[in-house]
């Protein structure tokens, strides 16, 4: 796989389809060898120098094995067939954080179920119950095949909230297939979880619903009524105080020249006082 474990360069249309042909096949292989185990995904990491690739199981101790026996063995087997050079790829292990928002790993548990004989009705509503219980905004298994009988039929279980559609389907919606070879014929399993929102990114994807309105409280509790009576009451009236003996009146309250009466000329005085 020159896109992977090789330095030659190659178109980038070339690069795509070689880092998907490589991504399915690595998932094939796991999805057979682990199975047992819990697996629930791989994830490809490129860097520079190595290429590190990531089991996510339930069981991670199977994984590993005794003294990392099995680890060691699934790198060899990954580094030859993909053409790797000595010591640019490293396999890891990561336990899944929460199983019952993990449809791979949910469908992995029905079949074994499907396998051990247990009730196909039984099994499926054991499923969607354990979903439900971890939190999860719905989920959906299809179970069709010969259940019971020569005539195949479709049966499908499902609980809770579900979109399927638009951006959000493919955000929120985690869905698995698997195939269970059962004496009478193939019976095919597809489990869908609507995973819950989580601002974290833990448990469920960050992107809030696009139909979900959230409604905030305001700051302030001021009703309608306080607030008419705050301005209907009258403006306050300022209150002069006095001034003492000695200090200066401010300027505003000096009298004008204009405000005070006017003297009388001295002719005036005089001509009254000689009684014209």
């Amino acid at each position: 796989m020159p896109a992977i474990g090789g330095s030659s360069r190659m178109s980038t249309k070339r690069k795509f389809v070689a880092d998907g042909v490589f991504y399915a096949e690595l998932n094939e292989l796991l999805t057979r060898e682990l199975a047992e185990d819990g697996y629930a995904g791989v994830e490809v990491r490129t860097t520079p120098h190595r290429t590190e690739i990531i089991i996510q199981a339930t069981r991670t101790q199977n994984v590993l094995g005794e003294k990392g026996q099995r680890i060691r063995e699934l790198t060899s087997v990954v580094q030859k067939r993909f053409e790797f050079a000595d010591g640019a790829v490293e396999l890891y292990a990561e336990r899944v954080q929460n199983r019952g928002l993990c449809a791979q790993a949910q469908a992995e548990s029905l079949k074994f179920k499907l396998l051990g004989g247990l009730a196909v009705r039984r099994a499926c509503y054991g499923v969607v119950r354990f979903v439900m219980e971890a939190s999860a905004k719905g989920v959906e298994v299809i179970v069709s095949g010969k259940l019971r009988g020569q005539r195949a039929k479709a049966m499908k279980f499902s609980d809770g909230y579900m979109i399927k559609t638009g951006h959000a389907g493919q955000v929120y919606t985690d869905t698995a297939v698997r195939h269970v070879l059962m004496r009478q014929g193939v019976i095919g399993i597809k489990v869908s979880i609507m995973l819950p929102y989580d601002p974290t990114g833990k448990q469920g994807p960050k992107i809030p619903l696009d139909d979900v309105v959230t409604i905030m409280e305001p700051k302030e509790d001021i009703s309608a009524m306080s607030m008419a009576a705050v301005s209907a009451a009258p403006a306050p009236v300022p209150i002069e105080e006095p001034i003492a003996p000695d200090q200066e009146a401010p300027v505003d309250q000096v009298p004008m020249a204009m405000d005070m009466p006017a003297e009388q000329p001295e002719a005036e005085s005089a001509m009254e006082a000689a009684g014209f």
